[in-house]
């Protein structure tokens, strides 16, 4: 016999197992559906962040830059490191670990907040009196009612065409994450987020690496200005990234992986490496979800296609995060599941695509929120600007990171903040206060006149917002 239940989250992602949660605080009986499993066959809800995404990356971020502050950076400090080795097989482990604990911690919440989960594969049945049967198939298969469906299925890593993930040489972003040994050469296509935090991992850890980018500008999504000196601060570091390459033929081998390419210039280059990781985007995931049987509208990337609350073309059917438009982002789901579930209880869920933060965690992280200085040109907007380097902040300098800078853009007859940008140490923490200043409508004159700790990486903020009017004190 079904169970029946008021709403049910098909994906146990960032999405997923947050608008299952919000919807059980609101008093739903709530069902969250989830497949990942463990390496023992048990449930890993968390989605791609949590397993093969996010968090996975940060802990092996973490570990590299432990390995090479060691290496190049405690002598500055008194510190002497000799002979400083690298176990991957444990930085492996602790990666791993920190991966369970997350999963654990999701379980945990879902006991707590009384959301019932299934863990396998969900896909629609049938629609039936004013509901939908959704098919579970796990250990044993089984078969659920809800009156409303929230899906969240999520992405997948786009493979280069002809050249399918074998995840041994040529990797996606969760055969990057458990790669054996360090490489001698590793190869990247595709240099965003994934491509710069995978090529940072292993460049630290004494990879030689290049990361082949067909665009011909470099991080063509952030400020010109911010890019620039983020592209400065990784050509020093040895990170090669070559732009304006057009891709051929991928030969794998026993001994590796074979790129033929041809450059910016026009000429015919070939790129031998251990290791290949492909970073060219996701793809939304709706294979197996058995849209066709409900009725339930694709568009042409398979993306479920939503209006500006999530709602799809089915009644009481809804869909949020990587698998509908917009920005995939992690933090982005959630604001959506969150949107949804209160939206299903009559409430006015909110989500602002405007002030979205993005933030890319290499070293120097880079961060950002609102639109970029060419947008601005662009769209005809006149605004003022103002940076201010953490080359001249106390904090920084303590800290012996001092590369980079904060950018404000602001509009010239109001001083409403428009966009702010950060490359440098901890950006992903900073820009918060960006966020908070764009929802409130808050003038770059706001955070000027707010006092700020000294001394703090964040007073580099207050002086670009300072900067905008011409009157910084510290540079």
């Amino acid at each position: 016999m079904s169970k029946n239940f008021d709403v049910v989250v098909i994906g146990g992602g960032p999405g997923g197992y947050i608008a299952a949660i919000r919807a059980a605080q609101l008093g739903f009986n709530t069902a969250c559906i989830d497949e990942w499993k463990n390496d023992k066959g048990g449930p890993a809800p968390g989605g791609t962040c949590t397993n093969v995404g996010c968090i996975p990356s940060k802990a092996l971020l973490q570990s590299s830059e432990h390995f090479e502050h060691a290496n190049k950076h405690f002598a500055e400090h008194g510190i002497s490191a000799s002979d400083v080795k690298i176990d991957v097989a444990k930085m492996i482990g602790r990666k791993d670990t920190v991966v369970k604990q997350n999963n654990d911690g999701i379980l945990y919440l879902f006991k707590k907040n009384k959301v019932s989960f299934f863990h396998g594969r969900g896909s629609f049945a049938k629609a039936a009196d004013g509901a939908y049967e959704i098919k579970v198939a796990g250990k044993e298969e089984e078969t659920i009612t809800g009156k409303h469906i929230i899906v969240a299925t999520g992405s997948n890593a786009r493979a280069l065409p002809g050249v399918a993930f074998d995840e041994e040489t040529v990797l996606s972003n969760d055969g990057a994450l458990r790669v054996g040994a360090v490489p001698k050469k590793l190869a990247l296509i595709g240099s965003g987020v994934i491509g710069l935090e995978m090529g940072s991992v292993w460049r630290r850890l004494g990879s030689d690496v290049t990361i082949l980018e067909g665009l011909p500008t470099f991080l063509g999504a952030v400020d010109e200005q911010i890019a620039k000196e983020a592209k400065k601060a990784f050509d020093k570091q040895g990170l090669k990234v070559e732009l304006g390459v057009k891709v051929g033929e991928v030969k794998t081998s026993k001994k590796g992986v074979s790129i033929a390419y041809t450059n910016a210039k026009g000429e015919a280059q070939t790129l031998d490496a251990d290791k290949l990781i492909v970073s060219i985007g996701r793809v939304p995931n709706t294979i197996g979800l058995n849209a066709e049987a409900v009725g339930l509208k694709l568009d042409e990337r398979g993306a479920i296609v939503v209006d500006d609350e999530c709602r799809t073309s089915l009644p009481n059917v809804w869909a949020v995060g990587d698998v509908v438009r917009g920005p995939m982002l992690a933090h982005k789901a959630e604001e959506e599941g969150v949107a949804v579930a209160e939206r299903i209880a009559g409430q006015h869920g909110h989500v602002n695509f405007n002030t979205i933060p993005w933030v890319i965690y290499t070293s120097p992280e880079i961060a950002w929120v609102g639109r970029t200085e060419q947008q601005l040109k662009a769209d005809g907007v006149a605004y003022k600007a103002g940076t201010f380097p953490f080359l001249a902040n106390g904090r920084a300098r303590a800290l012996g990171d001092t590369t980079g800078m904060v950018k404000f853009l602001a509009d010239a007859k109001t001083d409403e903040i428009l966009g702010v940008h950060i490359v440098g140490p901890m950006a992903s923490e900073l820009i918060s206060e960006a966020v908070v200043a764009m929802e409130f409508k808050a003038s770059a004159e706001d955070i000027a006149r707010i006092c700020h700790a000294h001394p703090s990486l964040s007073e580099a903020t207050k002086e670009a917002a300072l900067a905008v009017d011409k009157r910084t004190l510290n540079f």
